[in-house]
Order: structure tokens, then sequence, then C-alpha cells
């Protein structure tokens, strides 16, 4: 038997090396563990039945196209669209021999913070089925933390996969943006997209972003890192310089219990050796949430245009030609977070608002990524908390779409500033797991990989669900 709970990848490439398991045979005990634990999790659309390589299996967020398998963006607009071509990161696992096992769950065009904004239903959380799992890569997050998945890919727009890693107690990376090809990754906003992995350690997520990280010609925005991607071993952070940032550790909205866990961490990276020291970043938090919810609307507004009834997807006929046709396609295929994005960034782009509005936001975001520039000629990494909560119950946000924004309120400054985040599980509050970030300059993955390493090994954090053991 294959305990696929608390199997890391690292662990399930051992097995194969060592001829204790096929790569069938793992495929075979994921899709065992989907049909036990998955019909009350929602993790997954849709599953692939056969094994089509000789490594470890994976699951891609239903963003990202496989040659074959629908790709849906958890929309109905995009029902029964089957791409005839892999994106780029679903080639590079091709190549590595990385299966795939599945599609995950997701907030519609990635638009959402919890998961509940998929057309086909919400995913909920391994560590307790009456909360959200995050998101909108909430669905890879819960198939890893539940043991459907030894690992996945999401996409991180505004902390889309380092706040659901938070929120049910995974490591997430949001790469440097560049880094990752976005070739076939159906697209929310352009300028802040990045694909990133979902798994159980920092040495899985370590792997599988130097299976995916690169430069690509097919997508002119990418760039090779400029040093090849190393596997963490150190165990202390000694001559590691760690900031923290006060705006992002006392903001607003964070929970007693998560400021708790996070300075239990920050305390820790003292013990481990690390000089700490006090930085501070207040335009980027106080304005980066606003900056944000104008430059990823008006970029949606455009990429959203496509989706027309014409060449692909849902197409519902109108009684009064192409335009009827066009409207309702539109009203009936997207959801309201995305006709809500839609609203905000075309009158952003609007021509009486442009520079008010959007051109304001770009000047900003300029800003915010100084800051961050300034803070990195002190430390090495900044700290705060992922998340200002944990997983909070199915429903308590969704009327509401201020408070559920404000769930990515420390994640999106970096991203913003085109930055690489790390997130870990640093310690449970009310039984839920507190998500931990790593901020670094662009290009320092290795550097959060080896201090979330290091943490990780000296928290000692079980990532396996209390209710699943």
């Amino acid at each position: 038997m294959i305990d696929t709970l608390r199997l890391t990848a690292e662990e399930a490439m051992g097995l194969i090396e060592r001829g204790e398991a096929s790569a069938a045979e793992l495929h075979s005990a994921y899709l065992d563990a989907i049909r036990e634990r998955d019909g009350e999790l929602h993790a997954y659309l849709r599953t692939v039945d056969e094994a089509d390589g000789a490594g470890v299996p994976i699951a891609f967020k239903d963003v990202i196209s496989s040659r074959g398998v629908e790709t849906t963006a958890g929309s109905k607009i995009l029902e029964g669209y089957v791409p005839v071509f892999d994106s780029t990161v679903a080639t590079r696992c091709r190549e590595a021999g990385l299966p795939l096992i599945g599609k995950t769950n997701m907030d519609e065009f990635a638009m959402g913070s919890s998961t509940e904004n998929s057309a086909y239903g919400p995913t909920r959380n391994p560590w307790d089925p009456g909360r959200v799992p995050g998101g909108s890569s909430g669905g890879s997050a819960a198939a890893v933390a539940a043991g459907l998945a030894p690992w996945a890919l999401g996409t991180d727009t505004g902390g889309s996969v380092k706040q659901p890693a938070s929120l049910c107690g995974i490591v997430g990376l949001r790469p440097t943006y560049g880094t990752v090809s976005r070739y076939g990754i159906v697209a929310f906003a352009s300028s802040l997209d990045q694909v990133g992995p979902m798994t159980k350690t920092v040495r899985d997520n370590a792997l599988l972003y130097r299976i995916i990280a690169g430069r690509d010609p097919c997508d002119t925005t990418t760039v090779e890192p400029p040093q090849p991607v190393e596997l963490p071993e150190r165990e202390d952070l000694k001559g590691i310089r760690v900031g923290v940032p006060k705006e992002l550790n006392e903001a607003e909205g964070i929970e007693p219990g998560v400021k708790e866990a996070a300075d239990r961490t920050i305390e820790l990276c003292r013990t481990l050796g690390a000089e700490v020291g006090e930085t501070t970043l207040p335009r980027s938090v106080e304005y980066g949430l606003a900056c944000y919810y104008l430059v990823a609307p008006a970029e949606a507004s455009s990429n959203l245009s496509r989706y027309d009834g014409v060449r692909y997807g849902l197409r519902v006929e109108g009684e009064n030609g192409v335009r009827s046709m066009y409207e309702r396609t539109r009203d009936a295929g997207f959801g309201d977070e995305p006709k809500r994005r839609i609203m905000l960034g075309a009158y952003a782009l609007s021509a009486g608002y442009y520079e008010a509005y959007y051109g304001q936001a770009q000047k900003v975001r300029t800003v915010i990524a100084q800051e961050h520039a300034a803070a990195f000629r002190s430390f090495d990494v900044l700290v705060s908390p992922t998340s200002p909560t944990v997983a909070f119950r199915l429903g308590e946000k969704a009327e509401n779409p201020l408070a559920m924004y404000l769930s990515d309120v420390l994640t999106i400054p970096s991203n913003m500033a085109g930055l690489p985040g790390l997130s870990i599980p640093c310690g449970l509050s009310e039984g839920l797991p507190v998500g931990f970030q790593l901020i670094g300059p662009q290009f320092s993955e290795n550097t959060l990989f080896h201090v979330g390493h290091a943490l990780e090994r000296a928290i000692g954090f079980d990532v396996v669900p209390g209710r699943l053991q």
C-alpha cells in the first residue's frame, strides 16, 4: 500500500528509482485516494486515468492548457474546450516524465481568494471541510494537502499560490516574474500572472521549480534564471539578514493567533543564527491593494475580451445578429466576479479615466518596486504572515468582495514588484494552518529555498491534516 497522505514527491521518486513502485502504480494509488476523499473536497474537476510518463504524477490548475484534456479555467464560458497543444510548463513536465493526474478546481479565471467562484462548485479545505482552501489555486492546494497529488502547479497573480498554500498548510512558491513561461496559460493579468509549484516540502518545491523554470521562445517576457536551481540542505541561517516589515506584520486584520505563530517563527530565525531587524514598506502596503485592483482588472478586461462565442467554448445564439450573440454568450458564460472585474477594468482604461486610474496605478507600481529594492539593500529576505487569517468558513466573505480582496493584502505588494515569495506552514491557530511568507529580491529563489528549508526542519510542522491522520 502506498501512503499518499504522507508521501512527498522526492520520496515517490525514490520509490520509482529503487523499483519499489512504478509510475503506473503511483498514478493508480493517487486515483484511488481521489475516489476515496475527493467527493467531500472537490479538489479536482477531472482526472486522467492512465499514466503518460515514467515519473511522479502531477496535478495542474485548470488554467494550464494540456493537449487533449478539457481546460475550462473554472468557467462555463470555456466548458468543453479541449486544447490541441500543451502549455510550456505542461511540455516541460511531460519531458521530465511527470504524468498528469488531473485538472484542479479554481476560482473562475483565477479571480478569487477562496475557490468559491468556480462555475463548478467550491473546493473545501482538507483541514476542515466547512472552510475554504484559499484561492484561486485552492484545488491544487487541497489536492496536495489531502494526499490527492504529490505536487501540483498553480498560478499566482495577487497571491493565488501563496495564500491557498497558507490556508491548506503546504509550501507554495510564486517565482520571480518572467522565470516561468506563461505560454498556454489562460490569461488573467499578463503583467502579474506566474505559474508556481505547490508541494508538501520545500525540497519538493525546488525540484518542481527546477523543471518548469527557464526562458521560452514562445513567451518573450521570460528569462533564464541566472543561477541553477539548488536543492536546499542547510539547517541554519547564519549569515542571512532577515527584515521584518512593520506594516506587513502589524497590518489591520491580522488575527492574534496568526501573529503569534509568525512572531514565533521570526524568533526562530534568530535562534538559527539569522540577523533579524525591522524595516518598513509604508507605501507598498498602503497603496498595494488599490494599485492591484486597478492594474489586474484592466488587464483582465483586455484578456477576457477574446471570449465571444465565435472561436471556442460556449456560444449562446442571439436573436439580432452577432452583437446579440456576444452579449448573451458573455452573460451566460461569465460569473459575477469576472463580470465585476471586466467592468472595473474597462472603466479604468476608458479614454476619460485612463491616466487618472490605470496610468496612476502604474506609477505607484514603480514606487512599490523601488521601496522593496531599498529594503533589500539591508536584508536578504523579508518576512511576514502569508495570510492575515486562517481558513475562513465557506460563504463567510462571499457577499462582501472587499473583505475577500483583503485576503491578499500581505501578498500583493511584493507581487506588484515582480518579486519571488515562498509560503511555508509555521504552526496552527484554532487548529488550522498558518503560513509564513518569505520574500526575496528578483532571482533569489535559491535563498528562499534555503531559508524555508532550515525553518521547515526546525518547525517540524506535520503537513497531514489532523482529521485525516
